[in-house]
């Protein structure tokens, strides 16, 4: 993060820039995932009280959350999630990597992020091509697995096991993307979900949406004064950094990207 806001740390020689030549120690600045390791890294390091309600209720367009004590809470990057069983998939699909999770359990709570900077979502996963009755992009995958994950579809346990609270958030430059309110859609959401007459429930609407790098701005910079001293000086870096990241971004319109792949009218 310091060395792309101030270049310290050296420099690369023109070759590897250009891409002439293979060097193990560049970091592309294109790199969702390095952004991704910055942010988690920042966020721990943040009383999550100050600005993990506001990130989640920003990203929902609703007060769900309230200030509070997080126990156990959890910020971890690339968490590997089971595979959901054959008999609820009409594809083979092997094991999803989730961006970042938070977790904690007060209520019991899972947070799943995907994030992306210069990529859009891809519309298929592995093996899904072979299918057409359902979508199969790295959104729906993502609110698929985290349904199986927190217990919403019907369990074969001895005793009943309580679904815990599930939201899933697109992390973007702009925050902006047509699939979330093709999902938002309980009937389009519930179409899209291969053998949805197994879910006993949903979670608490709503449960999915997107947040965009400003807004994450705009949240630490109007919760600062109740950071700490390192906390501050933390929040002031990163803010920084997704600004310049934003101002560098190709943005992506969500609107072309929706009548390129057939996203605007009902499946």
């Amino acid at each position: 993060m310091i060395t792309e806001l101030h270049g310290k740390a050296g420099t690369f020689c023109e070759p590897a820039k250009q891409g002439k030549l293979r060097c193990p120690l560049l970091v592309r600045s294109t790199s969702e995932d390095v952004i991704t390791g910055h942010m988690v890294q920042a966020l721990r390091a943040i009383n999550p009280r100050w600005w993990l309600p506001d990130l989640l209720n920003e990203g929902l367009g609703a007060e769900r959350f309230r200030r509070q004590v997080f126990r156990r809470l959890r910020i971890e990057p690339w968490i590997n999630q089971q595979r959901i069983p054959s008999e609820l998939l009409p594809w083979k699909e092997g094991s999803t990597q989730v961006d970042v999770g938070v977790f904690w359990e007060n209520p019991p709570t899972h947070v799943f992020i995907e994030a992306k900077y210069q990529s859009d979502l891809s519309l298929t996963t592995a093996n899904s091509d072979k299918q057409t009755d359902y979508p199969a992009d790295q959104l729906i995958r993502n609110i698929r697995v985290g349904l199986h994950a927190c217990g919403y579809f019907q369990q074969d346990h001895l005793f009943e096991i309580k679904p815990r609270d599930f939201i899933v958030l697109l992390l973007t430059p702009t925050g902006r993307h047509p699939l979330i309110d093709r999902y938002r859609n309980t009937d389009q959401l519930l179409k899209s979900i291969p053998n949805s007459d197994q879910l006993i429930t949903l979670p608490r609407e709503p449960f999915i949406g997107q947040i965009a790098y400003r807004q994450i701005e705009e949240i630490l910079k109007r919760q600062r004064r109740w950071f700490t001293r390192p906390e501050q000086s933390i929040a002031d870096t990163l803010v920084d950094y997704l600004a310049f990241k934003r101002g560098r971004c190709h943005k992506i319109n969500g609107s072309s990207y929706g009548q390129r792949n057939g996203l605007n009218g009902r499946r």
